[in-house]
């Protein structure tokens, strides 16, 4: 039987295999199994539901926010078509809504549709 890894991010030893990931459910961190020697992670965004965002998806904005630089508020429900996601940093996701252009957006105020 293979040893279970400890979590790269964490540090601790309660991980599972979930097909061709590990995952540490503690601190959510997913990793390749070749990642585990001290590769670069990949890093995972996830939006406020805790579902795992790529680029190019579609989210929509859960509450209206104040939009720095414009005074067109973003509205509720607002879609966010093909986003990009900012590198180095899981909590922030680039993209634009049909009123406002060049949107960086925290995932925490989005929800993927």
């Amino acid at each position: 039987m293979p040893a279970i890894p400890a979590c790269p991010q964490c540090g601790l030893e309660n991980t599972y295999a979930d097909g061709a990931l590990w995952t540490c459910p503690d601190c959510g961190h997913e990793w390749a199994a070749g990642d585990a020697d001290g590769g670069v992670t990949a890093l995972v965004v996830r939006d406020s539901n805790g579902n795992v965002l790529v680029a190019g998806d579609t989210v929509v904005v859960i509450k209206d926010l104040k939009v720095k630089g414009s005074s067109i508020p973003l509205k509720q429900g607002s879609v966010i078509r093909n986003i990009r996601l900012v590198e180095d940093d899981a909590e922030h996701i680039e993209g634009h809504s049909d009123k406002i252009r060049d949107l960086v957006l925290k995932t925490c105020f989005l929800r993927k549709a």
